[in-house]
């Protein structure tokens, strides 16, 4: 019968062998990088910081690790189980606040802030990792957020486009990676309770109510009727060759 250890084990080799496969894949890591994780305290980011510290061991490229998350300057948001993770990883973690938060929700006062917070979420990571000499930002995006991306794209811009697996900004100097895009959700959540890894609550006001949550739902409804259809979307999307991804 199966126990919490070997749940614990299965679930944290699975995310393991995702993340080194698209490293591998994409060329994600080189010799000597210094990798910012961008961590939200959600469930992904915090996969994703684990994944990289357990990789550190056997990858043969040498890389370093720093964790950033931002505040948005709402709320009062407790980030001491991230505090702790880092801790007992042995990661430097830096807070840097932010108010993005309060531009966002107050000032604009915007009825679709997403892609304005993204946009500043976005400027102030990168500036925080240029700041501790990283010079490539690792984003928690799975396969399911690329699924999304791509319908949410097509659906309300009229374009077939989704997240690269890596990006290179020439204005900072810095590449962005994804190495959790061969990993389900589902999966991911399966190994933060396997491993008792405690997320922090998300800072968003609006998470439950944005068009990406819609179209989570609606993937969700289709695949019933249709339980390959996201296989065959990712698969698309690979066969594609658009916006830097492979059919490897």
């Amino acid at each position: 019968m199966s126990t919490k250890k070997d749940a614990k084990a299965r679930t944290r080799k699975e995310i393991l062998g995702q993340v080194r496969r698209a490293v591998h894949d994409y060329s994600m890591i080189k010799e000597g990088d210094r990798i910012a994780v961008g961590v939200s305290g959600g469930k992904d980011s915090l996969a994703l910081l684990v994944a990289l510290k357990d990789m550190q061991r056997f990858y043969p490229e040498k890389y370093e690790l720093e964790a950033i998350t931002l505040t948005l300057g709402i709320g009062t948001p407790d980030f001491s189980p991230v505090e702790k993770l880092c801790r007992d990883l042995d990661i430097n973690y830096t807070i840097e606040e932010t108010l993005i938060g309060k531009i966002v929700f107050e000032a604009r006062a915007d009825q679709n802030p997403c892609s304005l917070c993204a946009n500043m979420r976005r400027g102030a990571l990168h500036n925080t990792a240029k700041k501790l000499n990283c010079n490539k930002v690792a984003l928690g995006h799975n396969r399911d957020d690329v699924i999304e991306t791509l319908l949410l794209s097509l659906f309300y811009e009229g374009r077939i486009h989704t997240f690269s697996p890596v990006t290179y900004l020439d204005r900072k100097d810095i590449l962005v990676i994804r190495p959790l895009i061969y990993s389900e959700e589902k999966d991911i959540k399966g190994f933060i309770n396997a491993n008792n890894i405690q997320v922090a609550p998300s800072q968003c006001q609006i998470s439950d109510t944005t068009k990406r949550h819609s179209m989570k739902n609606f993937l969700a409804e289709f695949q019933k009727d249709i339980p390959m259809m996201k296989d065959n979307i990712f698969g698309a999307i690979k066969r594609s060759g658009k916006d830097g991804w492979v059919d490897i």
